[in-house]
């Protein structure tokens, strides 16, 4: 009967013990738009396709995520957060609105209206490009050059007018919804749940 008790307490104890450690918490995506992103190709190929399974083209999804990443680590872009804004700007690649997916445009770069329905670009790289040097504009000052050839016509726009450090603060001024930020920040959420 002791030996019994005696291999229950112990029991308890080590139940108590383990039970009051706390496991390591799972890194978080930064809201900032300076920096490295959390997520490699993959794990943004794997959002994407969690939130839009059926979406019919996996390879184009998983060429953007291999730009995305490339792309935003040449002029130290957030990774994570362009793509997110990626597939929030594009309803997930569905476009539907102004910009066409022929105009290879990621982010609605100067889609305004009917008359202005937004930037053309060659390619996906200089798509994605394009969005990741507008996205530097907005997180860096004038004196800050790109490492790369300039492909955003708008490039110069937000050095004059505006300055973003984290998602938040591109409500009101990449776009006119006050919850902007606040719905990019939810997918980097999303994205954090993603292996």
């Amino acid at each position: 009967m002791k030996r019994l008790l005696y291999k229950i307490s112990l029991i308890l104890l080590a139940f108590a013990f383990f039970s009051c450690m706390t496991l390591p918490e799972k890194e978080k995506c930064s809201d900032e738009l300076l920096g490295k992103g959390l997520k490699d190709s993959k794990q943004l190929t794997a959002f994407f396709m969690n939130h839009k399974p059926g979406f019919p083209d996996r390879n184009k999804v998983e060429r953007l995520a291999r730009l995305y990443v490339k792309e935003a680590a040449i002029e130290g872009i957030n990774s994570d957060v362009a793509f997110v804004q990626m597939c929030h700007e594009t309803g997930f690649l569905g476009f539907g609105n102004l910009v066409l997916p022929e105009m290879n445009n990621f982010c609605g770069l100067g889609a305004m209206d009917a008359e202005h329905p937004g930037l053309y670009f060659e390619s996906e790289e200089i798509g994605v490009r394009a969005h990741i040097q507008h996205l530097q504009a907005y997180a860096t000052t004038a004196e800050v050059e790109l490492k790369q050839e300039c492909v955003d016509p708008r490039y110069s726009w937000p050095h004059k007018t505006k300055f973003a450090r984290t998602v938040h603060d591109l409500a009101g001024h990449w776009a006119t919804d006050p919850e902007y930020g606040t719905k990019l920040e939810n997918l980097l959420r999303e994205l954090e749940m993603t292996n």
